[in-house]
C-alpha cells in the first residue's frame, strides 16, 4: 500500500491529478473545436427522410411551408456552422411522424436569397449536430 503522507507524495499525486485533469480538458477542447470546424460529413437528398427531402423541394419552391416559424433567421448560436453575418441562416421544420410538435428535425439554410441558398444543412437533433446536403 502507498503512503502519502509526506509532502513530497502529497506534491506528486496533486501534480498527477493536474496533469490527468489538464489533458482530459485540453481532449474535449480539441473535440469540440474540431466539431465546430467540420460541416459533419454530409448527407444527400436522398437519404434524407422523406419529410425532409419534402422540405428541400419546398425549400427550393419558396414554400409552401407549414409551420409559423419556418424561413425566420437562424442565429447559429452554437457556432456550428461556418461564421456568416446574422441573417444569413434561416431555418426550416422537417416534420415528424407521430409527433405533435415541430420535433428535433431542421433543415437550416444558408444565402441571400431564400429560394436558392448557397447551402443547406440537416440537423435530426434539433442543433446538436449537422450535416451537410448534398444536392
Amino acid at each position: 500500500m502507498v503512503s502519502f503522507t509526506s509532502s513530497a507524495s502529497r506534491f506528486a499525486l496533486a501534480s498527477l491529478l493536474l496533469v490527468a485533469l489538464a489533458t482530459g480538458v485540453e481532449a474535449r477542447g480539441n473535440m469540440e473545436t474540431t466539431a465546430r470546424q467540420s460541416p459533419h460529413g454530409s448527407i444527400s437528398v436522398a437519404e434524407l427522410p422523406v419529410q425532409g427531402q419534402q422540405t428541400y423541394r419546398a425549400i427550393l419552391n419558396d414554400g409552401p411551408f407549414r409551420h409559423e416559424k419556418d424561413g425566420t433567421v437562424f442565429g447559429n448560436r452554437e457556432r456550428l456552422l461556418p461564421a456568416e453575418p446574422r441573417g444569413h441562416y434561416r431555418e426550416y421544420t422537417v416534420d415528424t411522424p407521430g409527433v405533435r410538435h415541430r420535433g428535433a428535425q431542421r433543415i437550416v439554410c444558408g444565402g441571400e436569397r431564400r429560394a436558392s441558398p448557397t447551402a443547406c444543412w440537416y440537423t435530426a437533433d434539433h442543433y446538436a449536430s449537422f450535416r451537410r446536403i448534398a444536392p
